[in-house]
């Protein structure tokens, strides 16, 4: 009878475990889509839509600026939009840069039925450099990506046809980025649900982890490059941060921004961050 009841918690145990990595997998993955409307206050802005390799159809705002300062374009942050990289946008363009920003798929006001953590989004940013190239076609190009968004500029297949790439606060691996955020939510028991996670991204995704590790692309971008990490980010942990860097073909900059953790790094240290990559997309771009 003993036996029984351990056997029976043993298999109620296992199937809660089950269940829980379903759900986290679940909500991670669903489309995190929005209607998102014209800033009203910015008179240099234009509503675009164009096709992606992932499927979808992107849509964006373009900030024309001063011919020869260059183009740059953004992309945002996962489970985020346009709306979170706008305050860049305005910022770039007041300094003459053209400026294109977009939502990834599933995400925003782009179809989708997945987010796929940089494995999609990374033909929907060779989509943008495209359409950039297409509208800017004797300008320098850059990018600028936040999190998913830079790995996604990374992993792009064959590299991105840049001048310039400003990349922050990358995971390396998306192995290691599922532990840590585990490990922030739970604890560091909650790794054992690791593995049931990644597998997920096989069946619902098509997407093999092996294909969502930036660190292993890195070294392909011969293009100038500036990391942007913050020393208290436990989502990609500083130690992460600096193999990624070390992984990376020069030229390269890295500025760790002290005591910033996960966050919007222009809204944490904005003059100093705007000091930065002015400075480094005009030195680039120009």
């Amino acid at each position: 009878m003993k036996l029984k009841l351990t056997s029976i918690l043993l298999l109620t145990s296992a199937l809660a475990f089950i269940l829980v990595t379903l759900f986290i997998g679940t909500t991670l993955t669903a489309p995190a889509q929005q209607r998102i409307d014209l800033p009203a206050n910015i008179q240099n802005i234009q509503l675009v839509q164009f096709a992606s390799g992932s499927g979808s159809t992107i849509h964006g705002w373009l900030m024309p600026g001063t011919q020869g300062k260059g183009v740059i374009v953004l992309m945002h942050g996962v489970r985020a939009n346009r709306l979170s990289m706008l305050s860049r946008a305005e910022f770039l363009n007041q300094n003459g840069f053209s400026v294109l920003l977009f939502d990834f798929q599933a995400h925003g006001e782009s179809d989708g039925h997945h987010i796929t953590f940089g494995y999609l989004e990374s033909r929907d940013e060779i989509a943008a450099v495209n359409f950039a190239r297409a509208k800017f076609p004797r300008e320098k190009i850059g990018v600028l990506g936040v999190s998913m968004g830079g790995a996604a500029a990374i992993l792009a297949s064959p590299p991105l046809p840049l001048d310039a790439m400003v990349l922050e606060m990358v995971y390396p691996s998306i192995d290691r980025a599922v532990d840590n955020r585990l490990t922030m939510r739970f604890g560091n028991w909650a790794k054992i649900l690791s593995p049931l996670l990644l597998v997920q991204l096989k069946w619902r995704l098509g997407v093999d982890p092996k294909n969502l590790r930036p660190i292993d692309h890195v070294a392909e971008i011969r293009v100038p490059k500036l990391f942007i990490v913050g020393s208290e980010d436990r989502h990609t942990t500083l130690e992460e941060s600096r193999e990624l860097y070390k992984a990376t073909a020069d030229p390269k900059e890295l500025w760790i921004v002290d005591g910033a953790p996960h966050i919007d790094l222009h809204e944490f240290k904005k003059d100093a961050y705007e000091s930065h990559v002015l400075r480094f997309f005009s030195e680039h771009l120009r």
